[in-house]
């Protein structure tokens, strides 16, 4: 086992919004990435997706609303639920997401 620290990840990525695959917990994918200031066209999953922010913030765009996510606080978006990150996004962001093709995930 190693012992991965999250933040020097995160910000040793070369670019922003494209995350790194730390392992697999059954059928669940761990990913981190570095947030930047600038937003994300809207997507939705198969399987919901936990979106954990280590530092910073995470502001969303969710079915009409702006929710925030901040420091040391955890955000789930239902299956199916199209979601949108907003301009001024910025830290590190933990996701939990089943793999696509995965049993659980269908």
């Amino acid at each position: 086992m190693t012992v991965i620290n999250l933040n020097d990840t995160a910000a040793a990525l070369p670019h922003a919004w494209r995350s790194r695959v730390l392992g697999h917990v059954g059928p669940a994918c761990l990913k981190v990435l570095r947030m930047s200031e600038l937003p994300v066209e809207e997507e939705s999953h198969d399987a919901p997706e936990a979106l954990l922010v280590l530092d910073g913030r995470l502001e969303l765009g969710v079915g009409g609303e702006t929710v925030t996510v901040g420091a040391g606080e955890l955000f789930v978006v239902s299956a199916g639920t199209p979601h949108a990150v907003r301009p001024g996004s910025r830290g590190t962001l933990v996701i939990v997401e089943l793999e696509e093709g995965s049993p659980a995930a269908a």
